[in-house]
């Protein structure tokens, strides 16, 4: 990952609601969005804004299944670094 990806990328994980959806979605493996908003008591709109900035820098995998979309961790050496930083100071 070159500097200004991992610029990028550490700017949007800066983020506490970022890191709490992150934190849910490391123990979940996969998560419906109303689920994570459910579980955070955040609305629906805000959790799905993070999640859409997630994705776009490509820290999470979004799958529609029927009504729902669900979001998962995309399998790379930066996502498996992070969570275990993450998961450590929680």
């Amino acid at each position: 990952m070159h500097l200004n990806e991992l610029a990028r990328v550490m700017k949007t994980v800066g983020d506490e609601s970022r890191l709490k959806i992150l934190c849910l979605i490391f123990n979940n493996q996969k998560i419906c969005v109303s689920d994570i908003a459910k579980e955070l008591g955040m609305s629906v709109a805000i959790v799905s804004h993070h999640l859409k900035v997630m994705a776009k820098d490509k820290l999470l995998v979004p799958t529609q299944e029927g009504k729902c979309t669900y979001y998962q961790l995309p399998k790379k050496p930066f996502v498996s670094d992070l969570k275990r930083f993450i998961c450590r100071h929680k």
